[in-house]
């Protein structure tokens, strides 16, 4: 086998160069001179032969060949870098970091139990954990940013578990206008009041649900659309864990919809990278698994 006329040094350089937006900066997020960034990305185009960057005003942006070929080399970056982590994780037996990836559908207090139990599990572990919306959970899976993800979806080339359907109603404060009209509500009653939406922290929202409203507010998370219901400025759909958490002694009423008033939200957890996931991730994996089927 010949050796490669390329490095892998190269591909992370002209990755750094695309993803910051120039050369310059490029040197800066990778700690090394302009010269030297300018030089590994020439090496690399004259060792392929073809041109992978071309520079539009101040900016360079890939060619469409070099699209092709980085975003195989993504890959193969990504490869090598779960290799490294899975060497860290042999020599320390846990691993040193436990990336969490959490759909803010899941229900808190299990969630709060299974990090008590990592917590047990792994002392030394560092979890870092993040909330998502819809399609911003399914991102950190094709990214490979998070070693357990908790989504609404699994996207295509990657294997989920199902761990647990999550209700959502349609609620308003109690004192609402809509409860005035004192029948089953319709999509033109609702279409008169705002609807509050909790923003998809995906690079690519998606729409999901009634979102008939021409009137919306969009919202950061479920807390904040549960404070925005609880003032009475908008309805919304919540998870009935959500509502019953907030303990809401009937502040909260469910709207007298026609139809629609409650639907279900499938929760599934997906290991990552199950050929090198360490005991901290599987673990986790097995909580989730195990506190659902409660």
């Amino acid at each position: 086998m010949k050796p490669p006329r390329t490095s892998l040094e190269q591909w992370a350089v002209l990755a750094a160069v695309v993803d910051e937006g120039g050369y310059a900066q490029a040197a800066a997020a990778l700690h090394r001179s302009q010269p030297a960034v300018s030089y590994a990305v020439a090496r690399l185009q004259e060792a392929l032969g073809v041109e992978l960057l071309a520079i539009e005003g101040r900016k360079a942006v890939l060619t469409a060949v070099g699209d092709t070929l980085l975003k195989r080399a993504r890959s193969v970056l990504m490869d090598v870098e779960a290799l490294e982590r899975l060497a860290k994780t042999l020599k320390q037996g846990w691993e040193a970091e436990l990336r969490l990836v959490v759909d803010f559908a899941f229900p808190r207090q299990r969630l709060l139990a299974i990090l008590g139990e990592l917590k047990e599990l792994c002392p030394q572990t560092q979890i870092q954990l993040t909330g998502a919306v819809l399609s911003g959970a399914e991102d950190a899976i094709v990214d490979g940013s998070a070693d357990v993800v908790l989504a609404t979806r699994v996207p295509p080339g990657f294997l989920g578990d199902w761990l647990m359907d999550v209700p959502f109603s349609a609620v308003a404060e109690r004192n609402h206008p809509l409860f005035a009209l004192g029948r089953p509500l319709t999509t033109g009653d609702l279409g008169k009041h705002t609807q509050a939406v909790v923003r998809d922290t995906g690079r690519n929202p998606r729409d999901e649900g009634w979102l008939g409203s021409p009137l919306r507010w969009t919202v950061p998370a479920m807390d904040s659309a549960l404070a925005v219901v609880r003032a009475g400025f908008a309805y919304a759909w919540l998870p009935e864990h959500v509502i019953a958490e907030a303990g809401q002694e009937g502040a909260l009423q469910p709207l007298p919809l026609a139809a629609g008033g409650t639907r279900k939200v499938p929760i599934y957890v997906v290991l990552v990278r199950p050929q090198t996931a360490g005991p901290a991730a599987r673990a986790a994996l097995e909580l989730f698994q195990r506190h659902a089927a409660v």
